[in-house]
């Protein structure tokens, strides 16, 4: 099988020229392609002699993702590509466009092949744990957005690790991708637009606040008292609330940055006042902000959203409390945006069509095609 050059760090990328008698030097200029110039393949690496070039393309590949499905919202703002693994498993990934003063655009990544964590109203939670992704396997999600906007002329701005899959749980790739995106000899993002969200793995949080990176820290917490957090997030009985909150004050104390608390309001169960009354006691003068999200109903979970008068009431208390926080907009729900809707629903019509006989759809297009190609 050919070695996936998105799997090889800069170190290993070096050993593996090395191994074929090329200088080290060779390594920044394939390092480059692969970042900066987001190549799809060594034959576009000019600057390599063509030996090198042959040698690279009968032994790598550079990513390896297969495009299966594309959504797009009707206000064309929000944009939904289910991949396929070279294993044949399948991700999301949604591209979330926004006009504030400059124009916006954050990609929502995967980290696992489903999730172990059972969040009742995430439909990814629903799935399962197939397998964690490689570091290159989530760095291929954004370099194969970043090339297709970059052929409209535009590129992204942030990149939010709220996909498929719990990144601290998948920790060492999380990681090493983290490092790849903001090495400034290759795709150069910032730090500073990173998110890394958890349901809340407490070892992982404070591991997190040692490694030097700027990246934000969301944290779902979802219920500010044990026994409801438990009901909604069942990884959640490891750790008391109470600890969670100790180990977000760490890691904004040892960073300088805020930390991100995301509550998906849930009408009649957490959207109540005293369940903001709970929280606002909880973290009232921490470096924090808290991200209220109207339930995306995803079977098969019952939930409904707050109504508006709810969600007011909620709102006004936390400002009694001096907690900063904003209302999310809901984005994406006409393409199923929420995690796993998508891979759901193609799982679901695989079943119909293998009871008609009926055969199944063909990928729509690999992420290595000709970058001429718009995917659509």
């Amino acid at each position: 099988m050919r070695i996936d050059l998105y799997s090889l760090a800069f170190e290993q990328l070096i050993d593996l020229l090395a191994e074929w008698g090329e200088p080290s030097w060779r390594a920044g200029q394939v390092w480059q392609w692969l970042y900066r110039h987001l190549a799809t393949g060594p034959a576009e690496m000019t600057n390599l002699s063509l030996p090198l070039r042959e040698k690279l393309s009968s032994a790598a590949r550079v990513g390896g993702l297969t495009l299966v499905d594309v959504q797009r919202s009707a206000d064309e703002k929000t944009e939904k590509w289910l991949l396929q693994l070279p294993d044949g498993e399948t991700i999301e990934t949604v591209l979330m466009s926004y006009q504030r003063r400059t124009p916006g655009r954050t990609l929502c990544i995967s980290c696992q092949v489903g999730c172990a964590m059972g969040c009742v109203f995430c439909a990814t939670g629903h799935m399962g744990l197939t397998r964690h992704l490689t570091a290159g396997e989530i760095i291929a999600q954004v370099l194969g957005f970043e090339r297709d906007l970059r052929r409209s002329g535009s590129k992204l701005t942030n990149v939010v690790f709220m996909g498929m899959g719990e990144p601290l749980h998948n920790y060492d790739a999380t990681i090493e991708a983290v490092r790849r995106l903001v090495d400034a000899t290759g795709f150069g993002l910032g730090a500073r637009r990173i998110t890394i969200s958890t349901v809340g793995l407490v070892p992982q949080i404070r591991q997190l606040a040692t490694e030097g990176l700027q990246v934000g820290l969301a944290i779902s917490l979802h219920a500010a008292t044990d026994v409801l957090r438990t009901k909604l997030v069942p990884a959640a009985r490891r750790w008391s609330v109470a600890e969670l909150v100790a180990a977000g004050r760490e890691y904004s104390e040892r960073t300088g940055r805020r930390t991100t608390y995301e509550w998906a309001l849930i009408k009649g169960m957490n959207d109540t006042p005293e369940q903001a009354h709970a929280l606002g006691r909880l973290i009232a003068g921490m470096l924090c902000h808290v991200n209220l999200i109207p339930l995306n109903p995803a079977l098969p979970f019952n939930g409904q959203r707050p109504r508006l008068q709810e969600i007011t009431g909620f709102q006004e208390i936390l400002t009694g409390y001096g907690i900063p926080h904003t209302l999310r907009q809901r984005r994406g729900i006409d393409i199923e945006a929420g995690c796993g809707q998508l891979k759901r629903r193609r799982i679901g019509d695989a079943r119909n069509r293998s009871q008609t006989g009926k055969p199944d759809d063909p990928p729509v297009t690999s992420l290595a095609r000709s970058p001429s190609t718009r995917y659509h």
